[in-house]
């Protein structure tokens, strides 16, 4: 997910839809925005790890939230999940390191998933919907290496 803006219904639904198909994991490409909207994220049956937005103000309330949820930092962020090698920025990476196997990303409110060379590149779109007026998410199946745009 990413760019949720502090729509907690939109969240909430994310949420929901996460803890349904049972997720490993939880990746916010930031603009939380708020600790209040972070909160929410406790509903999860999971971890989250994400990266600071442009519009996160609130980075240490944001930071105090996630102490409980995971990790939160300024990116990149580097992790390794189901081994697979991923890598997590708030803004498109013009050149991903060769042994990334997965690029998430947000910031321009568009979802996409694309391959690129032996990555797999995937921009949650805007979770909160604000701009475009369609609230998405990616489902990123880490076995077959596939992810599918879920409309809220």
């Amino acid at each position: 997910m990413s760019d949720s803006h502090d729509n907690l219904i939109a969240i909430n639904k994310a949420i929901s839809l996460f803890n349904q198909v049972d997720c490993s994991l939880v990746i916010h490409a930031g603009d939380i925005i708020a600790p209040f909207a972070a909160r929410e994220l406790r509903k999860l049956k999971c971890p989250v790890k994400a990266v600071f937005g442009n519009c996160d103000g609130e980075k240490e309330g944001l930071v105090k939230v996630f102490k409980d949820l995971g990790e939160i930092k300024t990116a990149p962020l580097v992790l390794t999940h189901d081994n697979r090698r991923l890598i997590v920025s708030h803004y498109p990476l013009e050149d991903p390191p060769e042994e990334a196997e997965v690029v998430v990303f947000g910031h321009t409110h568009r979802a996409q998933v694309s391959q690129e060379g032996n990555c797999l590149v995937i921009n949650p779109g805007e979770t909160g919907g604000w701009v475009r007026g369609v609230s998405t998410v990616v489902l990123l199946d880490t076995d077959e290496l596939t992810a599918d745009i879920i409309i809220l």
